[in-house]
């Protein structure tokens, strides 16, 4: 029997957000010494590949898988969904920081906080406000991503940097993840998803702080 719209919604919503939390896990394996940060790209990426061709089924031969069904909601019907975004944008990030790139700044020190502002902090903002994908979200939510962006960036850029530059640095990417959170930017009347644009908006922010201030 399927489930009214209102109960249908919250079920989505809640099994979304707990995809979200799961991403927080991506890291762990490289914090605690298991992996190097080049194999935690790589299983990102591989990743990133499984979902692509979920989304391939899903658009093009139209198959309608389960992950579909249960993590989609009304409007990504006929788009990629935000799931396959949110792994696009944080393996981005996890690539980025790979040594062999030699991005003069970036370093898993500044990856990891970028992976979980959206692994953690988008879920406490979709929480605290309903609104559509083209709509701002509510001050309350705002506040809410800035706190945690905040509070994940300081875990690892002041042991990293000290506590001047530190604070300064998880600034630089907990505004530009509040932002980017907050205020979808629309593209031919098209909203780009946050799950795309958090993790490498709270990366190129701290990367430029620590351009400018180490």
């Amino acid at each position: 029997m399927p489930l009214p719209a209102a109960e249908w919604r919250a079920s989505v919503e809640f099994e979304r957000r707990l995809v979200h939390a799961s991403g927080t896990l991506f890291p762990v394996p490289y914090l605690l010494g298991w992996v190097s940060w080049t194999e935690t790209a790589a299983f990102l990426a591989l990743g990133v590949a499984t979902v692509g061709l979920l989304e391939y089924l899903r658009l093009v031969a139209g198959l309608d898988h389960a992950v579909y069904r249960h993590l989609t909601r009304e409007y990504e019907s006929d788009s990629v969904a935000g799931y396959a975004l949110y792994m696009v944008g944080t393996t981005a990030v996890a690539v980025a920081a790979v040594p062999a790139l030699a991005i003069p700044g970036m370093t898993p020190t500044l990856a990891v906080p970028a992976i979980w502002m959206v692994s953690l902090g988008d879920p406490v903002s979709g929480a605290l406000g309903d609104n559509a994908a083209t709509e701002s979200k509510r001050p309350t939510a705002w506040i809410a991503m800035f706190l945690v962006s905040l509070g994940l960036a300081l875990l690892f850029t002041v042991p990293a940097f000290g506590s001047r530059v530190g604070v300064a640095v998880a600034l630089a990417g907990a505004v530009p993840a509040a932002v980017a959170d907050g205020l979808p930017p629309i593209i031919r009347g098209v909203a780009v998803d946050d799950n795309l644009t958090i993790s490498p908006a709270a990366a190129v922010g701290m990367l430029l702080a620590v351009s400018v201030l180490v």
